[in-house]
């Protein structure tokens, strides 16, 4: 039971970032989307080929070869590589099927396996919260990046400054439930 809940958690977990990351590109312009605030920094079309780089090595033949693949050219996905924002989308969209083609079918017999990433041994359960929490901390960074470069024609991706107390007396007005917060959205 814990192990299916965790399962099922985790899908929607990366379900979730995966759709304030496209809110955050879809708002963005060609020109947005390359935007770095300095010279150190990345943009959020580098965000993107590096994280589509990273769920194509991590999560091809998951369950059977490490992660991190011979074929993946870690450094060229920090490369400003001037491509379409549909070609970007497209990379995108590709690193999340690759992704959620691996995780889906996935049981809770599975959880307790080994797989490596870089020659180190992780159970399935290690290796999901290892991904997860990478993929949330550079989807906050492309969000941050968007809301830069977007300033007052940002929309929020969660409770609009000024408004948590509509938010809350709406959510405290109905009856309390086991749900998990990502099925309101």
């Amino acid at each position: 039971m814990a192990e299916e809940n965790f399962l099922n958690s985790t899908i929607k977990l990366f379900r979730y970032y995966k759709s304030l990351g496209d809110k955050t590109i879809a708002a963005l312009s060609d020109e947005q989307l390359y935007f770095q605030p300095t010279t150190e920094s990345n943009s959020v079309a580098i965000i993107i080929q590096h994280l589509s780089g990273n769920m194509l090595s991590r999560f091809t033949d998951f369950l059977t070869t490490d992660g991190e693949k011979e074929w993946r050219n870690r450094d060229g996905e920090f490369e400003m590589n001037k491509i379409s924002k549909e070609e970007l989308i497209s990379e995108w969209e590709k690193g999340w099927a690759c992704l959620f083609n691996a995780v889906e079918p996935l049981t809770e017999e599975d959880l307790l396996k080994t797989i490596y990433i870089r020659n180190e041994g992780h159970t399935i359960t290690e290796a999901l919260q290892r991904q997860l929490t990478h993929y949330a901390y550079h989807i906050g960074q492309l969000v941050y990046l968007g809301k830069i470069a977007l300033n007052e024609n940002w929309k929020s991706l969660s409770i609009p400054r000024n408004k948590s107390a509509d938010f809350n007396k709406e959510r405290f007005d109905k009856d309390k439930e086991r749900k998990h917060f990502t099925d309101r959205l």
